[in-house]
């Protein structure tokens, strides 16, 4: 319907197409392929919604759906749905886990109010707790972290979660954990495959350390005092 109406749009009055007999499941391949491998954006509840699609569809028909009847025997859904999308089965289920989320979180999912690791893990609360961190989101202009969302989490399966806890957990302060990722392909350039990745991190603190007493004070960053310096 999109196509149809923007080639309305651009003026032209024919539009080619091409008729396919398909069942149900096999349509509904073919649609979120189309969804999922040539939209250029795509919201993260719409993916999600588009992979659950896919695999309910595999699930009904089996591998033979996916293409490759022999090398799809014994494959889980989601294995096969992630092979089709460029992502492993966890990934597929993380993102299915989304549609579990009710409503107002899964806006906020796509309007990047709350991250998609901790929308995951929130997934799993009660839908009544759920909103109830919704609302908490917005009143409190905060969202939650991952670990303060496993935390919502564990105590909404231990049956403590209630609107006055969501509003303390989220209210606090969160600790900024600094972090700086070097891969190991970069690490190998310098060290060889041989080096442990003790005998890396020992290395380059030893040439920072070397690097920092080169430099004029006003560049390096004051030492914390000790207690018994205080």
């Amino acid at each position: 319907m999109k196509s149809s109406r923007a080639s309305e749009l651009a003026g032209f009055a024919n539009m080619p197409c091409i008729v396919r007999n398909m069942t149900d499941d096999e349509a509904v391949l073919a649609m979120t392929d189309d969804n999922l491998r040539h939209r250029e954006k795509i919201l993260p509840m719409e993916k999600a919604q588009s992979l659950k699609m896919q695999v309910e569809a595999i699930s009904h028909q089996g591998a033979k759906l996916a293409g490759d009847d022999a090398k799809d025997v014994g494959k889980r859904s989601t294995e096969i749905v992630g092979e089709r999308n460029g992502m492993n089965y966890k990934q597929v289920q993380r993102y299915i886990r989304l549609t579990e989320l009710v409503p107002e979180l899964q806006s906020m999912v796509n309007e990047k109010k709350l991250s998609f690791t901790p929308a995951v893990e929130i997934s799993f609360i009660k839908p009544k707790n759920q909103r109830f961190i919704a609302v908490s989101i917005e009143g409190e202009q905060a969202s939650p972290s991952l670990s303060q969302a496993q935390e919502l989490r564990k105590l909404d399966k231990d049956g403590k979660l209630n609107g006055d806890v969501i509003d303390g957990i989220l209210s606090r302060e969160k600790k900024e954990v600094d972090k700086v990722i070097i891969s190991a392909a970069e690490l190998n350039k310098y060290f060889g495959k041989d080096a442990t990745p003790r005998e890396m991190k020992d290395q380059i603190i030893s040439l920072l350390d070397a690097w920092k007493e080169k430099q004029p004070p006003e560049r390096t960053a004051p030492e914390k005092k000790t207690d018994r310096e205080k």
